[in-house]
Order: structure tokens, then sequence, then C-alpha cells
């Protein structure tokens, strides 16, 4: 009889015949629980997709994700019908927050008397040497904006020729001299506003302790 020169492979150290021994234990993965994204309720998720415990929570899932896509659809709805003048306005309230956190320990700009505090019946203006009516180009300009009392900005015409002298104390007369020849026209459009509102919300950001 021929005997047969067959011997079984080895794959990874194991013999393809090899059967595991007797009385060995053998490992079993734990179920993956999660948490229900409606009830709390832990349960043992199948899929990756798997997020809630049960039909009804499904359901109630699937209220809450149509409903948030709603609210995104008006959002965007809103914002395109959005009129320039409101996105100039929210620019200007950001840009003015940051002067007044800026200028908060700083005497009026005008009458070089105290600023009262912010608390204190809504505090004090963010004063234009050159108003936004006349030189609205200026709006956006550190240098041309300043701490300033209501009491000057509001009913003594901003006070000009104060604020000049004030000006030219704390920026120097270069400073002020570039400001009035500056007559450069400028025109933000809807992106440039909606960056400016960003960058002066960062600003007073760093400025709030």
């Amino acid at each position: 009889m021929i005997r047969s020169t067959f011997k079984p492979k080895a794959i990874s150290g194991v013999l393809r015949t090899a059967k595991p021994r007797s009385g060995g234990s053998t490992l079993v993965a734990k179920p993956k629980t999660r948490k229900c994204a409606i009830c709390k309720t832990s349960f043992v998720k199948r899929t990756m997709a798997h997020v809630v415990c049960s039909p009804p929570c499904a359901v109630a899932n699937n209220r809450l994700k149509a409903a948030k896509a709603d609210r995104k659809i008006t959002a965007a709805r809103k914002l395109a019908i959005k009129p320039r003048a409101k996105w100039m306005a929210e620019a200007q309230a950001a840009f003015n927050a940051f002067i007044r956190q800026r200028d908060i320990n700083q005497l009026c700009i005008s009458s070089g008397r105290p600023l009262p505090s912010q608390a204190a019946g809504g505090g004090f203006d963010a004063g234009h040497y050159r108003s936004i009516g006349s030189a609205p180009h200026l709006r956006f300009d550190e240098r041309n904006v300043h701490g300033q009392s209501k009491q000057d900005n509001r009913y003594l015409a901003g006070n000009a020729v104060d604020y000049r002298i004030g000006l030219i104390a704390r920026i120097g007369i270069a400073a002020v001299e570039e400001l009035e020849a500056d007559n450069a026209f400028r025109k933000w459009s809807i992106d440039d506003l909606t960056a400016i509102k960003a960058k002066y919300k960062n600003k007073l950001k760093e400025l709030v302790p």
C-alpha cells in the first residue's frame, strides 16, 4: 500500500485539524449599549444608526429631526430676506460694544469727566468724532470712535470742539488730521458686515475678564 504524503497545513501556527481543548472557555463579546436619544434608557445597540430603544422613541426622534430641519430652513429664509440695514446695525452694535468696553476706564473724550459705569443707567456712548451721518466711511474706524458721555454725544451734538482737543491728546495731531482728510468712499457687502460683527464680538470677548 502506498502511504499518502499529505500533511495538514499550519495557519498562523495552528493546524487546520486542531480542535479546541476540552473544558476551555470561549470569549463572548459583550453587547454594546447606549442611552436612548429620547428617553435615555440604556439599550443594546445593533447598528451605528441605532439611536433609540423602541418604535415610540423612533417616532419621537423623527419628529425632532423634522422640527430641526424646519428651523434650519426658516433660518435660511430669514437670512435671505434680511435687509442690508439690519446687517449694518448688527455690525455697528458689535463695534460700539467693543469701544465701550475698551474705554471703560477712560475719561469722556470730550468733557474729560469720568465715564459712568455701564451698569448705571446705560453708562456711556461710543461717540464718533466724525459722525456717521457726515462720514459713514469712518463708522468702523477705531481712531474715530471713543467713550463719550451721553450728555455730550446726544445733547451737545457730539461736542465736536472739545472732542477734537481730547482726541489730539489721545491719538496725536497727525492721526486726527489724517481722519479729517479721509474722504475715501467705502461700501461694505453683507459678507463684510458679517465679518465685522464677528471680529468685534471676538475682540470684546478678549477684553472682558
